[in-house]
Order: C-alpha cells, then structure tokens, then sequence
C-alpha cells in the first residue's frame, strides 16, 4: 500500500478543512434554530455547499489525489465566497466565528496550490 506524504502544510489543511466543515455545519443549525434572516438569502446554501466541499477536498489530499492542487482552489474560492456571505450578518458572534473559520481555511487550501 502506498503511503502519502503528509506535510506540515498538508497536515494543517486538512485539520483546517474538517474544522471549516463541522463550523458550517453547526452554523447552518444555528440558522435553523435563529430563523427569518438567517434563512433567507444565499448564506444557507454556500455554507452546506462550503461543507461538501471541505470535506471533498480533505478527502482528496487524504488518497493523495494528483487533483489536490486543483480541489484546493475550488475549497478556498468556496470559503471566500461564504465567508463574505456570512460577514454580513457582522452582529452576530457565530455568523462571524463561521467567516473567521473559511478565512483560515481558505489560507489553508491557498497554500496546498503553492
């Protein structure tokens, strides 16, 4: 069986991607459980989309894909985009720990493409 290479880097990214993926998924709970505005929207979507994603993309370095480069920039392209969705609920204390988390995770991925 064929070993992969875990770096440093690699290692970090997918730690940061699972976390990205239990944080959009608690966050769209949270949703659920707040309502109206926190319903409407696109933000909903992005972040189970988001989530798919981080899960696909950890999955991906995980076999060792020749495609991780490729899926990292999808994933951190993702975050950014939900990120931004949920910043614009800035009052709210977890709409912006879930925004803090896709930036890290972003960064992250933004890495794996060096």
């Amino acid at each position: 069986m064929m070993m992969v290479t875990m770096t440093t880097e690699m290692q970090k990214c997918m730690d940061d991607c699972m976390a990205c993926h239990r944080m959009c998924m608690q966050t769209m709970t949270y949703c659920m459980m707040m309502g109206d505005k926190f319903m409407e929207g696109n933000c909903m979507r992005m972040m189970q989309d988001c989530a798919m994603m981080c899960q696909t993309c950890n999955n991906f370095m995980v076999n060792g894909s020749d495609m991780c480069k490729e899926v990292c920039a999808l994933c951190a392209e993702m975050c950014m985009r939900c990120a931004m969705e949920c910043e614009k609920f800035a009052e709210d204390a977890q709409m912006m720990a879930c925004a803090k988390m896709l930036r890290e995770c972003a960064a992250s991925c933004q890495m794996m493409m060096a």
